[in-house]
């Protein structure tokens, strides 16, 4: 997966958690969760679509490299 297609997939799945959620607003490294006003649930609806999406398995303990956009990219690209 390229840093592009990564980026695609975050926004995709952060629109169906999220609707009203806009991307354009959040930086590489701020958290999602503040920036986007997501509680701890929609985090997990976000870990879950990804997991939907790719078939990756993202265990708990590499939630918090979830929490930004830039650390999406980094895990969803070298993970698969």
């Amino acid at each position: 997966m390229t840093s592009e297609e990564a980026r695609q997939l975050i926004r995709s799945v952060l629109h169906q958690v999220a609707p009203e959620a806009d991307m354009d607003d959040v930086g590489e490294g701020e958290t999602l969760q503040e920036a986007l006003d997501l509680d701890s649930i929609d985090f997990l609806n976000f870990v879950i679509g990804l997991n939907e999406e790719t078939g990756l398995e993202i265990p708990e303990r590499d939630y918090p490299q979830l929490s930004t956009v830039g650390g999406c990219v980094t895990y969803l690209t070298s993970t698969r």
